[in-house]
């Protein structure tokens, strides 16, 4: 047997895990609607859903999935809270929230709590799984531009722009550049050719921001860009 041989024998012998999927939404129609979309992939199994966010952080208590699509805006308890419930008693559970629109400042909300990512409710099937798929995965589902611009929108740094947070004064010079060009919404091969680097080169510097900020993700490196006035709104 050759070595491509050998590593199709693994592949076909080792399946990827199936991802468990909870969906809460105050909208029974919108709840079966995002399973219906979920449920014919043999990659996902919809353990469960719910109509509140108390409901759907009892339920991932009891049936530990592995991502759960939620909605921001629900009764008794918000998606935002739910969600910073969730990363604090659940952080091996991801949240990929969702909106009716791509720019609100609940979205902001869901993410600085710990959402992995967000959609907004228009998107389509093909979009929904690639994003199930890339929170699972422990990534960011959302278009860098597009979370620069929201964040830009409703993060507002003090009126006296103060120095990064201490954490941030460990980061080298490049360190400090990566930041900046992620908060103005470069994607990693960007960065790359902003930098003149590799794209690897580009992840491990994030890798390393990431640890010396206590960030999980970009999403909240950049928000922490915006607050500390590294970044301006509308600045570069």
């Amino acid at each position: 047997m050759n070595a491509t041989d050998a590593v199709g024998a693994v592949g076909a012998g080792a399946p990827e895990p199936v991802i468990r999927v909870l969906i809460a939404d105050d909208q029974p129609l919108v709840r079966r609607g995002l399973a219906l979309i979920l449920t014919p992939d043999p990659a996902f199994d919809v353990v469960g859903e719910a109509g509140d966010g108390a409901q759907a952080v009892t339920l991932a208590h009891q049936l530990r999935p592995d991502v759960v699509v939620m909605d921001i805006r629900m009764p008794v308890l918000d998606g935002v809270a739910a969600t910073e419930r969730l990363a604090r008693e659940l952080p091996a559970c991801r949240v990929l929230a969702l909106s009716t629109f791509d720019m609100d400042e609940y979205v902001v909300a869901a993410l600085r709590a710990g959402a992995y990512g967000f959609l907004p409710k228009d998107i389509s099937p093909e979009e929904l799984v690639a994003a199930v798929r890339v929170v699972h995965a422990g990534e960011a589902a959302v278009a860098p531009r597009l979370l620069s611009r929201l964040i830009s929108t409703y993060v507002r740094a003090p009126h006296r722009p103060q120095p990064p947070a201490t954490t941030s004064g460990d980061l080298t010079p490049r360190e400090l550049e990566v930041w900046r060009l992620m908060a103005l919404g470069l994607d990693n091969a960007e960065l790359a050719t902003a930098l003149d680097i590799s794209v690897s080169t580009v992840k491990n510097h994030i890798t390393s921001v990431f640890g010396k900020l206590n960030v999980r993700d970009r999403a909240q490196a950049v928000i922490a860009a915006y607050e500390s006035g590294l970044v301006e709104v509308g600045g570069g």
